[in-house]
């Protein structure tokens, strides 16, 4: 069996302002490149700064990749439905030119469901708008002709329809995903159903590999990632203490929108969110645990909901590679680079936004 790639994800959580948000995400990025991480996810969310920083990730991601070599970038996600198909396909077509060929495109249909309505469209319809604009996407990425005339993207890219990756938390969708021999993106934590509040996360995301697996064409290559929420450090006490207000605050807003979050100390929440913290030994154990992550051909490491302070995080990023992602499965296999976790000597600075 191949080794397993490895992944940084974040949805650009710091607690400061936007500017500094997007320089501190790059600089981590920097840092995951520089210790061998194959590539690096940032999400997409609008208007809710709480909920993730960033609007326009192919913008950021432009940006990432005048600073960086060898790692991947990967939207994790697009909300699709959300945007104009056509401008998507442009926009990464070029973007994919000007970062050497390195970019992932994760899609999904998902969002804040009061964040539709000013793109002209209701959550309910996210379906139906999700299946129209990815067909869209990938007729124009082709180079096939549009909407009945002449007019075909520029700069094509077919090569981008091979590198589709599906974001679902239903079986649903994994068959979907797997029928169109795209990626299975798997999320860090999912919502349990009704009548079974305490399914494990890999109880939850079995059946839908199994989908995505079963559904596949014969001779494509399965590409599976499994996001997870991971902080290490090199006290585990010191982890608990940094994610106990963050993941507190997390259960507060979930039971404010009517979801059930059952108790209140640290470890209930940790078992709530799917929180996997402490130093590396600790955090190695309860990954290895998962019998979904072991199926997966793409880890991919985030450290929310806890989002510590900028130095932790990339602290954890050089444990995760050192220790942690070797023991489940990870070789390297980008160039060696010198690595720093300075602010003062990293490659990127406040001048470069």
């Amino acid at each position: 069996m191949s080794s397993k790639r490895l992944g940084f994800f974040t949805r650009l959580l710091d607690n400061t302002s936007a500017q500094e948000r997007y320089r501190l995400a790059t600089e981590q990025i920097i840092h995951a490149e520089q210790l061998g991480f194959d590539s690096a996810w940032v999400a997409q969310h609008h208007f809710h700064e709480a909920e993730g920083g960033l609007p326009a990730p192919l913008v950021f991601l432009a940006q990432v990749a005048a600073h960086t070599r060898f790692i991947r970038l990967g939207t994790g996600v697009i909300t699709l439905p959300m945007e104009n198909a056509l401008r998507v396909a442009e926009d990464t077509a070029v973007l994919d030119l000007l970062s050497g060929g390195r970019l992932e495109i994760g899609l999904g249909s998902g969002g804040t469901p009061t964040s539709f309505p000013p793109f002209g469209l209701e959550s309910q319809d996210r379906g139906k708008a999700f299946g129209n604009n990815l067909q869209t996407l990938l007729t124009a990425w082709r180079g096939e002709p549009l909407a009945g005339t002449d007019n075909r993207l520029y700069p094509a890219a077919p090569q981008l329809a091979n590198r589709v990756w599906q974001a679902t938390f239903s079986v649903v969708g994994g068959a979907r995903a797997g029928k169109s021999g795209d990626g299975l993106m798997l999320s860090r934590t999912q919502p349990r159903p009704q009548d079974a509040p305490d399914l494990r996360l890999d109880e939850l995301q079995n059946p839908i590999i199994d989908a995505y697996l079963d559904a596949l064409p014969e001779g494509v290559t399965p590409r599976i990632m499994g996001s997870r929420t991971a902080f290490v450090t090199e006290n585990g006490d010191e982890a608990r203490e940094l994610a106990q207000k963050s993941l507190r605050r997390q259960a507060e807003n979930h039971r404010a929108s009517g979801q059930i979050v059952k108790g209140d100390t640290l470890d209930d929440y940790i078992r709530a969110f799917d929180v996997h913290l402490g130093t590396a030994a600790q955090v190695t154990a309860t990954l290895q645990a998962d019998t979904a992550l072991a199926r997966v051909t793409d880890l991919a490491f985030q450290v929310h909901s806890i989002d510590p302070p900028h130095p932790y995080i990339l602290r954890s990023i050089e444990l995760i590679a050192r220790h942690v992602a070797p023991a489940l499965g990870w070789v390297r296999r980008t160039p060696q680079r010198r690595v720093s976790t300075s602010a003062a000597d990293s490659s990127f600075s406040r001048e470069a936004l």
